[in-house]
């Protein structure tokens, strides 16, 4: 085992998805979830104490605590196996009382438990598929019973216990409400579902046989025996602010200012709006909790409801509400008490209510705050502090201040103080926060946010940014030691800034992979990175470049950290290794066992290193590095680590999880070898405050100073009006009761006279009365006297009955023993005789007997193996009716005991009705008394409505002042509805100049594009020039050094050839020399290139040419092709169009026809008109006639419209076909004949239209 060692001190955290995740100790302690642990905090001195998780735990499921607060049981997952452990909590420190771990039957995961009442029995709840209720002897470890709780997979929420009985179980779930009792080794359903199936959320036990129960649909259910008795919907209604808000708004005294567009305030028909969707959305009832006067429960996001019974029925009535406060520091401070209240929790006294809630807050109240609240929503405050809902990305903390700082994926920043484990500062805002880094000072942070990287200020009641860079998902930043300057990474890229200037001094460029770790050394001299492309770098910052480097590509790391002397690194990444790396190598590899670690951190003494793994345990180990497994483990969080962080002085170790929880840890080291670092000088206590927040309070500081005088004086002149009042009634009263003094002192003199009168009537009066009481005496002592003598002589006669009774029961009982002794003479001689004649016939049995044993030895041996058999079926026999009894003696002793259970409660029943019949008679002698209160309060509301009435006839007389001020105001409004109307006349022309405008900017735009293509193609252009020339040059270049080869060559065989020259007498030698100069400057090889170079270039231009003429004979004969298509298309057209004229002239020459036609008939006609007239009655057919014909000639003038509207068309398409196969290039028509226009056409055919109406 290693040396170091880390003690959790505070955990700053929730997990809210455990089943039944708080719940009551004490009446001060309370425990909940929070990582790996379960933590009792005491709510009054602020304490933590630790109850550890089980090793190589991966997740925490659920929690249940027994009735009498004894034991705590955790269901947990422990390397993909399910594992129950029950604590002690009675123990200091809690110790584990029992580990049930080895299941006989099949189980993924336990999701929900319970306790019996006397805390002996345990209840478990497997998850689907299985989905088993076990019920467990736990002390034992013994499985009582088992039986699957559904069939379909749905999923269980809750199961408990009879809050008085062991046997009786409730089970809620999706579709699942079932009553089961524990009898003979077995559960057994009580009850039959009936009607739909509800998803049944949650439920408690209000009485010994009464379940409340809560659907997803808001509904509330009371069961009694498993029948249903009452039921309730639950509905959402909007807070009591935005109703104030509205009421202000609709009963406003002054003049209505009308709200801008971007106006924050809602209008009435919104909100209007909001609450009837609001209402129309039913909440869900994640949690019910019960206490003595109902029950409480949730009722929809941020919202409790208080139940409380009714005295006449055994029903409930809403009779308080509760909320969660909205939150000014988030966000969305409208959706931030829109929270789901998941585990309600009431305190044994019941004075406080704890929940929890599904963003990891932890809320309480006191109940007695609920009662004075009248009508208005109570509200919970936070029990400890707001707490991450998410994953925490960023840790960093400082040297000159005791502070932490963390962001969350919740979008939060939060500020804490680990010496006084409080919350600093608090803020949210619209972007996910993914790293933090706190200047050494104290006073500024740099936060890595999804759009920018901010620099921001820590002031005394907020955080304000003061620089932004445009850096986005910064997912790593660091300050420096100094706090000189500060690195941000940017993907693959480091920016190094000043926080001077602020201004960005370089840029460390290298990695090929996203950066994920950065670390300063102590002088800041290097800066130290890591990456997923397995590199890691140490760079100089004064030269900006690397000075080490160590990269092994199929490890992707994590973290990254370095000595305190600068010397070694130490990173970890996905290969399962810690490695310690040193002038570029890897010094060492020490193993992680199967876990990943995900961050590391060295201690400043150089003592100490903390290592997170992915699984959230934490590794202390000392260094120089131990052997392997030479460490301590603490499994601390529920997710794995993301950052860990030693304070300045090496005594704290800070740690965050994806879990959303802090944990600070205590470190020391047994050997004690020079850890601790005392400090010089104390934390500082300096905060920061802007100017303008320091002259507002002073401006605030002055007009309180001015009221708090104003006030002074006007309490001190309404002090001096009390006094004269008082003074004057106080005079007024000592008059008064000097006048009633002297008229008690009349009364009294006149009573004592009556006094004395009274006496002396009372003394006649008792004088006479002792007389008749002395004679009353005198005559019943004679009466009496008389009595007593006969009664004497009554008894003295019953004396002598009594002798006489005596004597005669005496003689009977002689006769009795006489004919007793004369039978029992008889009966002993009669049975000696039967005795001497069975004692013959025993003696001839005998003989009998031994003949028979002779016979039977004979015969037993044939008998004894049938009698085997036999026994042995016998004995089968025997032992099922054995069994058979057995069990029913168990089933009767279950059934003695369960009457017995039944006889008991019944019996306490009786008494608990007797106590409640004398507890109602005492009650109804106080509703006797509130009666009379009441009848009094009656009495005294009477005058209140006589007043009242007074107050409304002048709140009438104040309504027709406000109607007078209503009508000025709508004669304003008509005045400004006029103003409104000039003002659009006047915008009209500028938005048509605007339009105008806009068509200008939209043609500027096309011409801008039409550049910009223009500029492209230009640019191309030029690059290809550019290309061009290149190549030139190059050719240029070539050919100039050829040329001066050349020069050289012929220079060499100019000298050569004079020297040749010398020897111009002498033939062999000029022979030899010139055979010589031949060999040297003309070779065979030349000769041949220089012939073959020849006939390849004859043979590529041959080819070439070749090639052209082919390809213009080709394109020669497609040319004719398509001239003579387009000879026959044409020559096609032009017949088309010929014989569409001859139709056109056809169709007009009918037209002419049907206008002859029609003027015939017109004649016709008319003397038929006017016959119609001078004979009316016989107009019947000829009307018909007449109607018949004009709906005919109208007929025909649209039908021959339409034809010749049609035939235009055609023309006018043809006409289109003609000149595009004009404009195609290389087409002529065969001849110059053009056809008539269209338009004289249209014009001739309109003419004759218009003749038609005309004749």
């Amino acid at each position: 085992m290693s040396t170091v060692v880390a003690q959790s001190l505070h955990a700053f955290g929730l997990r809210s998805h455990v089943a039944n995740n708080i719940f009551f100790f004490d009446e001060q302690i309370i425990i909940f979830p929070s990582g790996n642990y379960c933590v009792k905090y005491n709510m009054d001195q602020k304490w933590q104490k630790f109850i550890p998780g089980s090793d190589k735990s991966q997740a925490m499921l659920a929690l249940s605590i027994s009735p009498n607060r004894r034991y705590l049981a955790i269901s947990e997952l422990v390397q993909e196996k399910p594992l129950i452990t029950i604590y002690e909590l009675s123990s200091i420190p809690c110790r584990k009382r029992k580990i049930l771990n080895n299941f006989e039957f099949p189980v993924q995961r336990f999701t929900c438990m319970a306790f019996s009442p006397d805390s002996k029995y345990l209840l478990t709840q497997t998850s689907p598929p299985e989905s088993n209720l076990v019920y467990w002897l736990w002390e034992k470890q013994k499985v009582m019973a088992i039986v699957k709780t559904d069939t379909q997979n749905n999923t269980v929420y809750q199961v408990s216990f009879s809050p008085q009985d062991n046997t009786q179980v409730c089970v809620t779930g999706n579709g699942i409400f079932k009553l089961l009792r524990f009898a003979e080794g077995t559960l057994k359903q009580t009850n039959f579902q009936r009607g739909e199936p509800q998803n049944y959320l949650a439920h408690t036990w209000v009485s010994d046989d009464k379940i409340v129960v809560g659907t997803d649909t808001g509904r509330l259910f009371l069961f009694e025996s498993g029948d249903q008795r009452w039921e309730t919907s639950i509905m959402v209604k909007e807070s009591t602010n935005e109703l104030k808000n509205l009421e202000m708004m609709q009963e406003s005294e002054s003049l209505i200012e009308f709200p801008t567009l971007s106006s924050p305030v809602p209008s009435f028909e919104q909100i209007l709006e909001t609450d009837s969707h609001t209402q129309q959305s039913m909440p869900q009832v994640f949690a019910i909790a019960a206490y003595s006067k109902g029950f409480a429960c949730s009722a929809g996001p941020g919202r409790v409801l208080l139940f409380e019974k009714m005295e006449d029925k055994d029903f409930y009535h809403e009779s308080r509400e509760i909320r969660i406060p909205v939150d000014p520091q988030s966000n969305d401070p409208s959706q931030s008490d829109k929270q789901d209240i998941l585990c309600l929790c009431f305190s044994p006294s019941e004075e406080t209510l704890l929940v929890s809630t599904s963003k990891n807050q932890l809320y309480s109240i006191t109940m007695s705050l609920t009662e004075i609240s009248k009508g208005e929503p109570a509200h919970f405050e936070y029990l400890m502090y707001p707490l991450h809902s998410a994953s925490i990305t960023g840790l960093a903390t400082c040297i000159r201040k005791p502070l932490i700082a963390t962001c969350s994926l919740d979008r939060s920043i939060r500020i804490w103080n680990y010496e006084s484990n409080t919350l600093e500062l608090y803020k949210e805002y619209q972007e996910e926060a993914y790293t933090i880094s706190l200047h050494p000072s104290g006073h500024f942070i740099v936060v890595g946010f999804a759009d920018k990287l901010r620099l921001m200020n820590l002031l005394i009641d907020d955080i304000r940014s003061f620089k932004e860079y445009s850096i986005r998902g910064c997912k790593e930043c660091a300050f420096s030691n100094g706090g000189h300057l500060f690195a941000a990474v940017n993907g693959n890229v480091i920016h190094l800034f000043t926080t001077t200037s602020l201004e960005n001094i370089t840029n460390l460029k290298g990695h090929t992979g996203k950066i994920r770790s950065i670390a300063w050394n102590a002088d800041d001299s290097k800066l130290i990175s890591c990456g997923t492309d397995g590199a890691v770098y140490e760079w100089n910052l004064s030269t900006g470049k690397r000075e080490t480097e160590c990269v092994i590509k199929s490890c992707s790391y994590n973290c990254v950290t370095v000595s305190p002397d600068s010397k070694i690194i130490f990173a970890v990444g996905s290969d399962h290794t810690l490695k310690e790396i040193a002038d570029s190598s890897v010094l060492r590899e020490i193993p992680a066992f199967d876990v990943v670690y995900t961050a590391i951190v060295i201690s400043h003494s150089g003592r100490m290193i903390f290592v997170g793994t992915s699984v959230g345990t934490i590794r202390a180990m000392k260094y120089p590095l131990p052997l392997p497994k030479e460490f301590n483990d603490y499994q601390a969080h529920g997710g794995p680590i993301t950052k860990m962080l030693l304070t300045f002085d090496d005594q704290f170790l800070l740690t965050v999880s994806e879990d959303g929880c802090l944990f600070t840890w205590k470190v020391f080291d047994k050997d004690g070898r020079g850890i601790k670092r005392e400090r010089e000088v104390g934390f500082a206590e300096e905060v920061l405050v802007t100017k303008t927040d320091m002259e507002e309070k002073a401006q605030v500081m002055l007009e309180l100073k001015t009221r708090v005088e104003e006030l002074k004086m006007e309490n001190e002149y309404q002090l001096r009006l009390k006094d004269m009042n008082y003074s004057e009634k106080i005079k007024e009263l000592t008059d008064k009761f000097i006048q009633e003094m002297e008229s008690l002192k009349t009364k009294n003199q006149v009573l004592r006279t009556e006094k004395e009168k009274q006496d002396v009537f009372h003394r006649e009066h008792m004088d006479d009365l002792l007389d008749k009481q002395t004679r009353e005496l005198q005559d019943l002592e004679c009466c009496n006297n008389q009595k007593l003598l006969l009664e004497y002589e009554k008894y003295q006669e019953l004396q002598l009955k009594s002798q006489r009774m005596q004597e005669e029961y005496e003689k009977q009982l002689r006769d009795n023993d006489e004919t007793k002794s004369q039978a029992l003479e008889e009966l002993t001689e009669f049975y000696e005789a039967k005795l001497q004649e069975k004692t013959g016939l025993l003696e001839e049995a005998q003989e009998d007997v031994r003949q028979q044993l002779r016979e039977f030895e004979e015969t037993k041996k044939q008998i004894e193996e049938d009698e085997d058999r036999e026994i042995q079926d016998i004995k089968t026999k025997y032992e099922k009716k054995l069994r058979d009894e057995k069990e029913s003696n168990l089933r009767l002793k279950g059934e003695t005991g369960i009457m017995r259970k039944k006889f008991s409660s019944l019996q306490k029943e009786i008494e608990e009705r007797a106590n409640d019949i004398e507890s109602l008679k005492g009650e109804q002698m106080k509703l006797q008394g509130v009666i009379k209160s009441l009848e009094k309060d009656i009495l005294s509301l009477k005058r209140e409505i006589q007043e009242r009435d007074e107050t409304i006839q002048d709140k009438e007389k104040r309504i027709y002042d406000l109607k007078k001020k209503n009508q000025e105001l709508e004669k304003f409004k008509f005045v400004l509805d006029y103003k409104i109307k000039e003002l659009k006349k006047q915008i009209e022309p500028r938005e048509n100049e605007i339009k105008v405008m806009k068509e200008q900017i939209q043609e500027m735009e096309s011409e801008l594009e039409r550049f910009f293509k223009q500029n492209t193609q230009l640019e191309l252009n030029i690059t290809e020039l550019w290309q061009k020339l290149r190549a030139t040059d190059q050719e240029m270049r070539r050919e100039r050094q050829k040329e001066r080869d050349l020069e050289a060559l012929v220079k060499r065989f100019k000298t050569d050839l004079h020297n040749c020259v010398a020897y111009i007498q002498e033939a062999r030698s000029l022979k030899e020399k010139v055979r010589g100069l031949f060999e040297k400057y003309v070779q065979r090889a030349d000769m041949v290139e220089i012939a073959g170079l020849n006939t390849d270039l004859q043979l590529e231009y041959s080819r070439q040419r070749e090639h052209l003429e082919r390809n213009l004979a080709t394109l020669k004969k497609k040319v004719v092709k398509e001239s003579e298509l387009h000879r026959t298309d044409y020559v096609r057209i032009m017949q088309e169009n010929v014989s569409l004229i001859k139709e056109i002239n056809e169709l007009r020459r009918e037209l002419k026809l049907t206008r002859s036609q029609v003027y015939d008939l017109e004649a016709a006609l008319k003397p038929t008109k006017k016959f119609q007239q001078q004979e009316v009655p016989e107009t019947g057919p000829s009307e018909v006639a007449h109607r018949i014909a004009p709906t005919m000639r109208l007929n025909e003038q649209e039908e021959t419209g339409r034809i010749i509207e049609m035939q235009r068309l055609e023309i006018q398409r043809l006409r289109d076909q003609i000149q595009e196969q004009e404009q195609v290039p290389g087409f002529h028509p065969i001849s110059g004949v053009r056809l008539p226009s269209l338009v004289k056409r249209v014009h001739s055919l309109a003419k004759v239209d218009a003749e038609v109406p005309h004749k």
